[in-house]
């Protein structure tokens, strides 16, 4: 295993195929008791924050490859940890007491505020990549949508089935998943108008027993990527709402949700599995590129590429960094 403070991380390099595929195991950190159930990456991509089940959240300095801070959060416990536009501050669900969101000094470990209004489990948590803005999703069938400085929510949407909700990399509109066949598109100025599109996405006889759990669109904005409780991954067109691509071979043995993330450059789609490997597809082609072998004796359940320095991050109960190992 090489030691990532003697490795330089790439800022410079083409992600290409060959690249990609040159991707090893850099790191391993064993911190974490528990599941790892979310990790983000700063928006400079300097640092990434963990949460688990074991309660705890974790700061990594990316650079020097080391844990730089942790925190615990005991009473309410946490999942679904972002960052805010602030590396300073967080935003994360609860899994103890209620089912708020909660707004995290990581400076001092004290809450800003509380988000309540879900009456169930929060299963879809992000940021506006703009502003103060984040949508939640909860098992109450809601999506709701915020601002950080108010505590009270700016817009609730009755949906029903798993909500799975995502912002656009402009900031201006969000998807929304609707019982796991049908995307809405919103403009978040007129949201409470409802939708200004609606794509049908039609059902495979391999669909019928999986629901939707995750929707992220590309850095790029053309595509929409679906992930599912099965072991599949499906790539929509953003505009038109045609499913460009079926992502398969990966195993997804237990049904959960296993997040799936686009490079930076929108070139390639990464997931975890639950043989613990990273598989990767091209988005133009929908062919798989690679599955790497790793460190991670478990369902590998949360995987994101940095979006500045060449590098990505994995987890299971362990924290995996990766890096290119291309031959001088």
């Amino acid at each position: 295993m090489r030691d990532i403070t003697n490795t330089p991380i790439k800022e410079k390099m083409k992600l290409t195929e060959q690249v990609i595929k040159s991707f090893r195991a850099a790191k391993t950190f064993r911190e974490n008791t528990m599941r790892i159930n979310s990790l983000d990456f700063s928006v400079q991509g300097d640092t990434l924050i963990s949460s688990s089940d074991d309660e705890s959240i974790f700061i990594y300095d990316c650079q020097s490859g080391t844990p730089k801070k942790s925190l615990n959060s005991k009473k309410y416990g946490v999942d679904l940890i972002h960052y805010t536009h602030a590396s300073n501050t967080a935003i994360h669900s609860s899994t103890k007491v209620d089912d708020s969101i909660r707004y995290l000094s990581l400076h001092d470990n004290k809450y800003i505020r509380y988000y309540t209004g879900h009456e169930k489990k929060v299963v879809t948590l992000c940021m506006s990549p703009v502003d103060d803005k984040f949508l939640s999703g909860s098992l109450d069938q809601t999506i709701r949508l915020w601002d950080l400085r108010h505590s009270v929510c700016l817009g609730v949407m009755h949906l029903p089935g798993f909500p799975v909700a995502n912002f656009d990399p402009e900031g201006l509109i969000f998807a929304a998943g609707i019982n796991s066949d049908t995307i809405k598109l919103y403009d978040l100025r007129s949201f409470d108008k409802g939708p200004f599109s609606n794509f049908k996405i039609e059902k495979e006889a391999r669909d019928m027993n999986i629901e939707w759990t995750g929707l992220k669109f590309s850095p790029d904005g053309k595509y929409i990527l679906i992930s599912t409780s099965g072991s599949m991954i499906k790539l929509v067109d953003a505009f038109n709402g045609n499913v460009l691509h079926t992502f398969t071979g990966h195993s997804n043995i237990k049904n959960i949700p296993l997040e799936a993330s686009f490079t930076p450059d929108s070139q390639f789609v990464l997931s975890g599995s639950s043989d613990g490997k990273i598989h990767i597809w091209s988005v133009e082609k929908g062919n798989k590129v690679a599955a790497t072998n790793s460190e991670h004796t478990e369902t590998t359940q949360s995987i994101q590429p940095n979006p500045k320095p060449m590098m990505m991050a994995s987890a299971c109960h362990q924290m995996v960094f990766w890096l290119p190992h291309m031959e001088e």
